[in-house]
């Protein structure tokens, strides 16, 4: 996938979100908001995808779900392609982002999420 891809998975063995247990479920949805605001503040994308994926080979493997950041520029490289035709192609085509730019961008993240779990902290206080 693009650059500023972050995959959200539960740490326990898991297929389907209907199988999350009352723990999982209410964390799953902050989680998400914040690595989407995360995706959001550093990418600056049109739209941000939230997606979840299960496939293995002939069976559901392990839940993951993916926020994808999706800028005007992803889309014009793969030919204006929307959704999850985008995906495919992407992951079809096996292009991968520079790995220090994938650092570098790990690295802002990281502090994003300190910065909200720090202020998340603050007002619960």
């Amino acid at each position: 996938m693009n650059l500023g891809t972050l995959i959200v998975g539960p740490r326990e063995h898991v297929v389907a979100i209907a199988e999350l247990d009352d723990t999982a479920a209410a964390e799953i949805g902050p989680l998400l908001r914040d690595t989407a605001r995360v995706v959001e503040t550093l990418c600056r994308p049109e739209q941000t995808y939230v997606c979840m994926w299960s496939h293995g080979r002939d069976a559901r493997k392990h839940l993951h779900i993916a926020v994808q950041p999706v800028t005007a520029e992803v889309r014009a490289r793969y030919g204006g392609l929307r959704s999850e035709q985008l995906q495919a192609r992407m992951l079809a085509d096996g292009d991968e982002p520079d790995i220090t730019e994938v650092e570098q961008f790990c690295e802002r993240a990281r502090e994003l999420f300190r910065a909200i779990t720090d202020s998340s902290t603050a007002d619960r206080s």
